[in-house]
Protein backbone atom coordinates (compact mmCIF):
# COMPACT_ATOMS: atom_id res chain seq x y z
CA UNK A 1 0.00 0.00 0.00
CA UNK A 2 1.02 3.23 -0.77
CA UNK A 3 0.12 6.71 1.21
CA UNK A 4 0.03 10.29 0.24
CA UNK A 5 0.60 12.55 2.87
CA UNK A 6 -0.24 16.55 1.64
CA UNK A 7 1.65 18.74 4.62
CA UNK A 8 4.77 18.56 6.07
CA UNK A 9 4.07 20.05 9.04
CA UNK A 10 4.40 18.28 12.69
CA UNK A 11 1.28 15.82 11.92
CA UNK A 12 2.77 14.70 8.06
CA UNK A 13 6.21 13.66 9.40
CA UNK A 14 4.84 12.49 12.46
CA UNK A 15 2.76 9.95 10.52
CA UNK A 16 5.42 9.20 7.79
CA UNK A 17 7.79 8.54 10.81
CA UNK A 18 4.96 5.97 11.98
CA UNK A 19 4.77 4.01 8.96
CA UNK A 20 8.56 3.98 7.70
CA UNK A 21 9.41 0.70 8.33
CA UNK A 22 6.08 -1.00 8.60
CA UNK A 23 5.72 -2.08 4.39
CA UNK A 24 3.85 0.52 3.91
CA UNK A 25 5.04 3.10 1.15
CA UNK A 26 4.89 7.04 1.77
CA UNK A 27 5.34 10.15 0.28
CA UNK A 28 4.68 13.55 1.65
CA UNK A 29 4.68 16.58 -0.45
CA UNK A 30 4.53 20.43 1.13
CA UNK A 31 3.91 23.23 -0.57
CA UNK A 32 7.03 25.38 0.89
CA UNK A 33 10.02 25.11 -0.94
CA UNK A 34 11.82 24.27 2.39
CA UNK A 35 11.40 23.51 5.74
CA UNK A 36 12.24 27.24 6.41
CA UNK A 37 10.77 29.15 4.31
CA UNK A 38 8.44 30.90 6.50
CA UNK A 39 7.89 31.38 10.47
CA UNK A 40 5.61 29.48 12.05
CA UNK A 41 6.19 29.85 15.37
CA UNK A 42 8.74 29.14 18.44
CA UNK A 43 7.81 27.25 21.60
CA UNK A 44 5.33 24.39 21.86
CA UNK A 45 3.67 23.07 24.71
CA UNK A 46 3.56 19.10 24.79
CA UNK A 47 1.43 17.02 27.30
CA UNK A 48 1.39 13.03 27.98
CA UNK A 49 -0.88 13.13 24.67
CA UNK A 50 1.94 14.50 22.59
CA UNK A 51 4.87 12.32 24.31
CA UNK A 52 3.20 9.27 24.13
CA UNK A 53 2.56 9.79 20.42
CA UNK A 54 6.30 11.19 20.19
CA UNK A 55 7.66 8.54 21.62
CA UNK A 56 5.39 5.96 19.34
CA UNK A 57 6.39 7.26 16.41
CA UNK A 58 10.39 8.55 16.45
CA UNK A 59 12.56 6.16 16.62
CA UNK A 60 13.78 5.25 20.42
CA UNK A 61 17.19 6.61 19.97
CA UNK A 62 15.73 10.05 18.50
CA UNK A 63 12.73 10.66 21.06
CA UNK A 64 14.97 9.65 23.81
CA UNK A 65 17.72 12.24 23.12
CA UNK A 66 14.87 15.44 22.08
CA UNK A 67 12.52 14.49 25.04
CA UNK A 68 15.49 14.49 27.57
CA UNK A 69 16.51 17.73 26.42
CA UNK A 70 13.40 19.42 25.99
CA UNK A 71 12.34 22.24 29.08
CA UNK A 72 10.69 21.17 31.76
CA UNK A 73 8.41 24.11 33.16
CA UNK A 74 6.42 24.20 36.14
CA UNK A 75 3.40 22.16 35.70
CA UNK A 76 1.11 25.33 36.59
CA UNK A 77 -0.93 27.81 34.40
CA UNK A 78 -0.82 31.31 35.63
CA UNK A 79 -2.56 34.80 34.99
CA UNK A 80 -1.88 38.01 36.68
CA UNK A 81 -3.04 41.75 36.10
CA UNK A 82 -1.15 44.14 34.66
CA UNK A 83 0.46 44.85 38.10
CA UNK A 84 1.96 40.83 38.55
CA UNK A 85 -0.55 40.14 41.11
CA UNK A 86 -1.97 37.00 40.79
CA UNK A 87 -5.78 36.53 39.29
CA UNK A 88 -5.97 32.95 38.95
CA UNK A 89 -3.64 29.74 39.11
CA UNK A 90 -4.42 26.40 37.35
CA UNK A 91 -2.00 23.18 39.06
CA UNK A 92 -1.86 20.38 35.98
CA UNK A 93 -1.42 17.19 36.29
CA UNK A 94 1.23 14.61 34.08
CA UNK A 95 4.11 15.44 32.47
CA UNK A 96 4.63 18.69 30.27
CA UNK A 97 7.26 19.93 28.34
CA UNK A 98 8.23 23.40 26.53
CA UNK A 99 10.19 22.51 23.11
CA UNK A 100 11.41 24.44 19.98
CA UNK A 101 8.93 24.22 17.16
CA UNK A 102 11.84 24.07 14.54
CA UNK A 103 14.21 21.86 16.73
CA UNK A 104 10.80 18.87 16.88
CA UNK A 105 10.33 19.51 13.35
CA UNK A 106 14.00 18.95 12.91
CA UNK A 107 13.75 15.61 14.92
CA UNK A 108 10.57 14.37 12.98
CA UNK A 109 12.56 14.97 9.49
CA UNK A 110 15.93 13.51 10.73
CA UNK A 111 14.23 9.76 9.46
CA UNK A 112 12.33 11.19 6.78
CA UNK A 113 14.15 13.27 4.89
CA UNK A 114 13.81 11.43 1.66
CA UNK A 115 10.51 10.86 1.59
CA UNK A 116 9.77 14.28 1.23
CA UNK A 117 9.27 16.32 -1.97
CA UNK A 118 8.71 20.41 -1.35
CA UNK A 119 7.46 22.59 -3.63
CA UNK A 120 4.76 20.97 -4.05
CA UNK A 121 1.21 22.75 -3.90
CA UNK A 122 -2.39 20.06 -4.43
CA UNK A 123 -4.34 22.04 -6.79
CA UNK A 124 -6.93 18.90 -6.41
CA UNK A 125 -7.51 15.03 -6.19
CA UNK A 126 -9.62 12.25 -7.37
CA UNK A 127 -11.01 8.74 -6.42
CA UNK A 128 -10.68 5.89 -9.05
CA UNK A 129 -11.31 2.89 -8.10
CA UNK A 130 -8.98 1.86 -5.45
CA UNK A 131 -6.66 4.69 -5.97
CA UNK A 132 -6.44 8.35 -5.17
CA UNK A 133 -4.63 10.66 -7.53
CA UNK A 134 -2.93 14.12 -6.21
CA UNK A 135 -2.73 16.78 -8.63
CA UNK A 136 0.49 19.60 -8.40
CA UNK A 137 0.54 23.01 -9.59
CA UNK A 138 3.59 22.13 -11.24
CA UNK A 139 1.40 19.20 -13.44
CA UNK A 140 2.62 16.28 -11.90
CA UNK A 141 0.75 13.65 -9.79
CA UNK A 142 1.00 11.13 -7.08
CA UNK A 143 -0.80 8.35 -6.63
CA UNK A 144 -1.60 5.95 -4.23
CA UNK A 145 -4.09 3.88 -1.99
CA UNK A 146 -4.50 6.47 0.63
CA UNK A 147 -4.48 10.54 0.35
CA UNK A 148 -4.05 12.29 3.71
CA UNK A 149 -4.61 16.00 4.63
CA UNK A 150 -1.85 17.09 7.02
CA UNK A 151 -2.12 20.18 5.54
CA UNK A 152 -3.02 22.69 8.15
CA UNK A 153 -5.89 25.01 8.66
CA UNK A 154 -5.52 26.11 5.22
CA UNK A 155 -6.15 22.58 4.23
CA UNK A 156 -6.38 22.26 0.16
CA UNK A 157 -7.71 18.24 0.86
CA UNK A 158 -10.41 19.40 3.38
CA UNK A 159 -11.73 22.17 0.90
CA UNK A 160 -12.12 19.72 -1.59
CA UNK A 161 -13.12 16.84 0.41
CA UNK A 162 -15.12 18.72 2.61
CA UNK A 163 -16.69 22.14 1.42
CA UNK A 164 -18.90 22.41 4.03
CA UNK A 165 -16.65 22.08 6.93
CA UNK A 166 -15.72 25.96 8.04
CA UNK A 167 -12.47 27.39 9.56
CA UNK A 168 -13.35 30.76 10.42
CA UNK A 169 -11.38 33.53 12.47
CA UNK A 170 -11.94 34.41 16.02
CA UNK A 171 -11.84 38.25 15.99
CA UNK A 172 -8.04 38.09 17.63
CA UNK A 173 -4.62 38.49 16.08
CA UNK A 174 -1.55 37.31 18.17
CA UNK A 175 2.05 38.64 17.84
CA UNK A 176 4.33 36.48 18.52
CA UNK A 177 7.77 36.80 18.82
CA UNK A 178 11.20 35.64 21.39
CA UNK A 179 12.65 37.63 25.06
CA UNK A 180 16.06 36.12 26.64
CA UNK A 181 14.74 34.21 29.87
CA UNK A 182 16.10 36.02 32.74
CA UNK A 183 13.66 38.60 32.97
CA UNK A 184 10.67 36.03 33.19
CA UNK A 185 12.77 33.67 35.20
CA UNK A 186 9.98 33.56 37.82
CA UNK A 187 7.58 33.04 35.37
CA UNK A 188 9.01 29.37 34.11
CA UNK A 189 5.02 28.12 33.99
CA UNK A 190 3.44 25.96 31.31
CA UNK A 191 1.65 29.10 30.61
CA UNK A 192 1.75 32.54 32.31
CA UNK A 193 -0.94 35.10 31.11
CA UNK A 194 -0.97 38.99 32.03
CA UNK A 195 -4.45 39.90 31.48
CA UNK A 196 -5.48 43.97 30.90
CA UNK A 197 -8.14 46.05 29.73
CA UNK A 198 -10.29 44.70 26.40
CA UNK A 199 -8.74 41.42 27.12
CA UNK A 200 -5.12 42.71 26.02
CA UNK A 201 -3.34 39.70 26.82
CA UNK A 202 0.27 39.46 27.15
CA UNK A 203 2.06 35.47 26.89
CA UNK A 204 5.27 34.29 28.46
CA UNK A 205 6.55 30.70 28.27
CA UNK A 206 9.80 29.23 28.13
CA UNK A 207 12.29 27.06 26.14
CA UNK A 208 15.13 25.77 27.47
CA UNK A 209 16.97 28.43 25.49
CA UNK A 210 14.77 31.82 25.38
CA UNK A 211 10.90 32.76 26.10
CA UNK A 212 8.48 33.48 24.31
CA UNK A 213 6.60 36.18 24.43
CA UNK A 214 2.86 36.98 22.60
CA UNK A 215 0.44 39.77 22.69
CA UNK A 216 -2.83 39.39 21.76
CA UNK A 217 -5.27 41.87 20.96
CA UNK A 218 -8.84 42.35 18.48
CA UNK A 219 -7.67 42.19 15.37
CA UNK A 220 -9.72 45.55 14.50
CA UNK A 221 -7.37 46.82 17.06
CA UNK A 222 -3.63 46.66 15.56
CA UNK A 223 -2.90 48.09 12.28
CA UNK A 224 -2.38 46.40 9.29
CA UNK A 225 1.62 47.66 8.78
CA UNK A 226 3.67 45.52 10.57
CA UNK A 227 6.69 47.86 11.07
CA UNK A 228 3.81 49.82 13.31
CA UNK A 229 3.15 46.88 15.75
CA UNK A 230 5.73 46.85 18.06
CA UNK A 231 4.92 50.41 18.99
CA UNK A 232 0.84 50.44 19.16
CA UNK A 233 1.81 47.05 21.39
CA UNK A 234 3.94 49.68 23.79
CA UNK A 235 1.03 52.13 23.72
CA UNK A 236 -1.33 49.55 24.44
CA UNK A 237 0.69 48.26 27.63
CA UNK A 238 1.43 52.01 28.77
CA UNK A 239 0.96 51.69 33.26
CA UNK A 240 1.74 48.07 32.94
CA UNK A 241 4.25 46.81 35.18
CA UNK A 242 7.96 48.02 34.56
CA UNK A 243 8.65 44.30 33.83
CA UNK A 244 6.87 43.97 31.54
CA UNK A 245 7.78 46.99 29.86
CA UNK A 246 11.38 45.91 29.84
CA UNK A 247 10.50 42.33 28.54
CA UNK A 248 8.24 43.88 25.71
CA UNK A 249 11.16 46.25 25.08
CA UNK A 250 13.39 43.32 24.27
CA UNK A 251 11.04 41.56 22.52
CA UNK A 252 12.40 40.29 19.06
CA UNK A 253 11.29 38.38 15.40
CA UNK A 254 8.27 39.71 15.98
CA UNK A 255 5.55 38.12 13.52
CA UNK A 256 1.47 38.38 13.70
CA UNK A 257 -1.03 35.33 13.30
CA UNK A 258 -4.71 35.98 13.04
CA UNK A 259 -6.40 32.90 14.84
CA UNK A 260 -8.54 30.73 13.99
CA UNK A 261 -10.78 28.15 14.88
CA UNK A 262 -12.82 24.81 13.49
CA UNK A 263 -16.45 24.86 13.30
CA UNK A 264 -17.37 21.12 14.61
CA UNK A 265 -19.29 18.75 12.11
CA UNK A 266 -20.59 15.45 11.58
CA UNK A 267 -18.42 12.39 10.94
CA UNK A 268 -18.29 11.70 7.08
CA UNK A 269 -18.90 8.88 5.17
CA UNK A 270 -14.81 7.24 5.18
CA UNK A 271 -13.54 6.62 1.97
CA UNK A 272 -9.40 6.71 0.86
CA UNK A 273 -9.14 10.22 1.91
CA UNK A 274 -8.88 10.96 4.92
CA UNK A 275 -7.51 13.89 7.65
CA UNK A 276 -5.38 14.45 10.35
CA UNK A 277 -4.29 17.54 12.57
CA UNK A 278 -5.19 21.17 11.79
CA UNK A 279 -6.26 20.29 8.77
CA UNK A 280 -9.21 18.28 10.45
CA UNK A 281 -9.57 20.49 13.80
CA UNK A 282 -8.07 23.63 13.87
CA UNK A 283 -8.08 25.17 17.22
CA UNK A 284 -7.12 27.87 19.33
CA UNK A 285 -3.93 28.37 20.72
CA UNK A 286 -5.42 28.96 24.23
CA UNK A 287 -5.30 25.31 25.73
CA UNK A 288 -2.07 24.47 23.87
CA UNK A 289 -3.70 21.32 22.43
CA UNK A 290 -3.12 21.75 18.86
CA UNK A 291 0.56 20.41 18.47
CA UNK A 292 -0.36 17.43 20.75
CA UNK A 293 -3.61 16.62 18.97
CA UNK A 294 -1.85 16.66 15.74
CA UNK A 295 0.79 14.32 16.76
CA UNK A 296 -1.70 11.85 18.51
CA UNK A 297 -3.63 11.93 15.00
CA UNK A 298 -0.73 10.77 13.44
CA UNK A 299 0.20 7.93 15.66
CA UNK A 300 -3.10 6.58 15.69
CA UNK A 301 -3.39 6.54 12.01
CA UNK A 302 0.09 5.21 11.56
CA UNK A 303 -1.11 2.29 13.57
CA UNK A 304 -4.61 2.05 11.55
CA UNK A 305 -2.65 1.79 8.57
CA UNK A 306 -0.01 -0.32 9.20
CA UNK A 307 -1.91 -2.74 11.00
CA UNK A 308 -3.23 -5.40 7.80
CA UNK A 309 -6.74 -5.17 8.79
CA UNK A 310 -9.41 -3.95 6.26
CA UNK A 311 -8.38 -0.55 5.32
CA UNK A 312 -11.83 1.08 5.62
CA UNK A 313 -13.26 -0.01 8.92
CA UNK A 314 -10.07 0.94 10.34
CA UNK A 315 -10.19 4.42 8.50
CA UNK A 316 -13.26 4.89 9.82
CA UNK A 317 -12.35 3.94 13.48
CA UNK A 318 -9.76 6.24 13.51
CA UNK A 319 -12.12 9.17 12.22
CA UNK A 320 -14.34 8.75 14.60
CA UNK A 321 -11.65 9.03 17.64
CA UNK A 322 -9.64 11.72 15.85
CA UNK A 323 -13.01 13.73 15.42
CA UNK A 324 -14.60 13.22 19.16
CA UNK A 325 -10.73 13.91 20.64
CA UNK A 326 -10.23 16.98 18.21
CA UNK A 327 -13.68 18.42 18.38
CA UNK A 328 -14.03 18.17 22.21
CA UNK A 329 -10.51 19.93 21.99
CA UNK A 330 -12.31 22.92 19.79
CA UNK A 331 -14.67 23.58 22.19
CA UNK A 332 -12.79 23.20 24.85
CA UNK A 333 -10.04 25.62 23.30
CA UNK A 334 -12.83 28.11 22.31
CA UNK A 335 -14.08 28.42 25.92
CA UNK A 336 -10.60 29.07 27.27
CA UNK A 337 -9.70 31.52 24.11
CA UNK A 338 -13.32 33.62 25.38
CA UNK A 339 -12.49 33.58 29.38
CA UNK A 340 -8.88 34.71 28.76
CA UNK A 341 -8.37 35.83 25.41
CA UNK A 342 -11.53 37.57 24.15
CA UNK A 343 -12.29 35.94 21.08
CA UNK A 344 -15.62 35.46 19.16
CA UNK A 345 -17.91 32.81 20.93
CA UNK A 346 -17.66 29.31 18.60
CA UNK A 347 -20.25 29.30 15.91
CA UNK A 348 -22.81 26.63 16.67
CA UNK A 349 -21.77 23.22 14.24
CA UNK A 350 -24.06 20.13 13.10
CA UNK A 351 -22.75 17.44 14.81
CA UNK A 352 -25.18 15.33 14.32
CA UNK A 353 -24.71 11.33 13.21
CA UNK A 354 -24.69 11.40 9.67
CA UNK A 355 -27.98 9.13 8.58
CA UNK A 356 -26.76 5.52 7.57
Amino acid sequence: MKVIVIGAGLGGLALANGLRGTGVDVAVYERDASPVTRGQGYRLHLGDVGIDALASVLAPERSAAFLAAAHTPTPRFVRLDPALRVLEERDFGGRHLSVDRQELRDALLADVKGLVTYGRRLTAFQAEGEQVIARFDDGTTATGEVLVGADGAGSAVRRQYLPHARVVGTGLTQLYGKIPREPAEDLDHVFSAVTGPCHRVVGIAHTRDYATLSFSARTKDLPPEPHLLRSLVMEMTSGWHPRIRRMLADWREIFPLALRTSVPIAPWDTTRVTLLGDAAHTMSPAGGAGANLALRDAASLAAALAGGRPLIPELRSYEREMLRSGFAAVRACAADGARILGQDPLPAGDEAEPVA
